[in-house]
């Protein structure tokens, strides 16, 4: 076996994951569009386009553009919903919705690294209130995740406080390492994604898992080790890790993520005028 137990005399390390399609096999967001229809948070017309975007995710994603469009739609879309609501939406679908889509081989790392005495963090431009549970159910240490305002009434304001995206999550990485002490040359990274770049040479041990074409380019040219994860299985299949309660995540930033499931919409329209890569 590759890994091997950490001294803990030594300064401590963890293991940086991004989410979608590094860790589960679609986008965690827009795959909770259907329990999002039947709370009333979305119409049948986004659930549709939503299908269209998940399809689109699987083929190769969005550029950044398109991201940054759809951050700015999204922000405005959720405006007014109950958080509240939509907590406890993910919280009855989850195991449904997310436990059938976690990668055997992202699973089997997380194992591996808990066992050589590193911390897991997610690290997600999704939001807490999709991330956090799934942080959860995976035994993560802790969550990094975009967060949006939220107001007095418990419902988000369309305000974004934080967006966990591009070098931000290679700043919120190095803010923790320096409150928990990490050894970030000696600590290791997933993603599927060119804009994780920031974060994956922020670490010693980058991995380039499922990369888009633009990534694995650039862990060709880097020597970046290059992972293909394609089984996706139930936890409650796997022995025998998750067979226990998992470890409480500890949020380390917040929240827009319900919002997200409708990113659809906006892939939809930015694919029309965009052409695929």
């Amino acid at each position: 076996m590759l890994w091997v137990v950490e001294n803990h005399s030594m300064p401590r390390t963890a293991a940086f994951f991004d989410l979608d399609k590094t860790v589960i096999a679609k986008s965690s967001t827009l795959t909770f569009s259907k329990s999002f229809y039947q709370g009333g948070l979305i119409n049948r017309r986004a659930v549709l386009r939503t299908a269209y975007a998940q399809f689109v995710f699987l083929a190769g994603g969005a550029d950044h553009e398109q991201i940054e469009r759809m951050r700015a739609y999204l922000s405005a879309l959720c405006r007014g919903w109950n958080v509240q609501q939509v907590k406890e939406i993910v919280a009855e679908t989850l195991h449904d919705i997310i436990d059938p889509i976690i990668y055997d081989e992202a699973a089997s790392l997380i194992e591996e690294h808990h066992t050589a005495g590193r911390d897991v963090v997610i690290v997600s431009t999704s939001g807490s209130e999709v991330v956090e549970p799934i942080g959860e159910l995976l035994g993560a240490d802790r969550v990094v995740a975009t967060r949006m305002v939220v107001g007095d009434d418990g419902c988000y304001t369309g305000e974004v406080e934080y967006y966990a995206y591009g070098p931000t999550k290679a700043e919120a990485i190095r803010e923790l390492a320096e409150s928990e002490g990490y050894d970030l040359s000696r600590c290791y990274a997933y993603s599927d994604s060119a804009t994780d770049v920031p974060m994956l040479e922020s670490v010693g041990n980058p991995h380039a898992v499922n990369p888009d074409r633009a990534l694995r380019r650039e862990a060709i040219a880097r020597g970046w080790p290059i992972l293909d994860f394609h089984r996706p299985v139930r936890l409650k299949q796997r022995l025998p890790a998750f067979s226990v309660p998992p470890r409480p995540a500890l949020v380390a930033a917040a929240a827009i993520g319900a919002a997200a499931a409708t990113a659809g919409l906006v892939w939809y329209t930015s694919r029309r005028r965009t052409p695929s890569l």
